[in-house]
């Protein structure tokens, strides 16, 4: 007797966050999310009040970025954008750190940073993206201790937009680290269904993908983020 295959869709975000994604892409980004019952779907801030009406009653929840994906803009800015997006509708922010201040060991930024954008988001659902790739392990373990401290409610590897995404060894260094007071967010270079399983074996509870719906499939993720 085998193991049923292990259901992925509520792991997903759905993700489209192309400069060159137009509404019409952005419909069916939300009409495959409420077929497969993701999630999430993970937009642009620009197509929030698009996905809200079309995800209506739905059960997909709408995530945004934010300081996406450089993460480079003021703390300020930063809280504002998180502000306007919760009030457009989002459920969920995925922000992006101060890459440059992590990598100077400039923590106590770091965190500021972070807290800032959580205190904008009041209840509603934040991720902090420390971009993995361009970090040591050392400063991956402290931003990501940063990114707890300040109150996110997931770490979340990349961004998809830089040199590399998740990897097993990253997952569960973040695990250790967070030692169950967040949860975790593997996004970029999810590409199959036994990618994924490892993922959140590794620890996991929320995949980014554009592939969800080849990965729900049991298909080989060629979509790249």
């Amino acid at each position: 007797m085998t193991d049923a295959p292990l259901d992925l869709a509520p792991y997903i975000d759905h993700t489209l966050l192309k400069a060159t994604a137009t509404p019409a892409d952005l419909v069916q980004l939300c009409a495959e999310a409420r077929q497969h019952h993701f999630k999430a779907v993970c937009v642009n801030p620009q197509h929030i009040a698009l996905c809200a009406g079309e995800l209506r009653g739905s059960g997909v929840k709408i995530a945004t970025v934010c300081g996406f994906p450089l993460g480079a803009t003021t703390s300020q800015q930063k809280a504002e954008e998180a502000r306007l997006s919760v009030s457009a509708g989002a459920d969920e922010v995925d922000m992006v750190i101060s890459i440059g201040s992590a990598i100077a060991g400039d923590w106590e930024y770091v965190q500021a940073d972070i807290a800032a954008v959580r205190a904008a988001t009041g209840s509603k659902v934040l991720k902090v993206i420390i971009e993995t790739c361009y970090l040591s392990d050392e400063q991956k373990e402290r931003a990501t201790e940063a990114a707890v401290q300040a109150g996110a409610d997931f770490v979340k590897t990349s961004t998809g937009f830089g040199t590399g995404g998740a990897t097993l060894d990253d997952v569960r260094l973040m695990a250790r680290v967070i030692a169950g007071r967040a949860q975790i967010k593997a996004a970029g270079g999810v590409r199959s269904p036994a990618d994924a399983a490892a993922m959140i074996e590794a620890g996991a509870t929320r995949l980014g993908t554009s592939g969800g719906v080849g990965l729900v499939s049991g298909e080989q993720n060629k979509a790249g983020y």
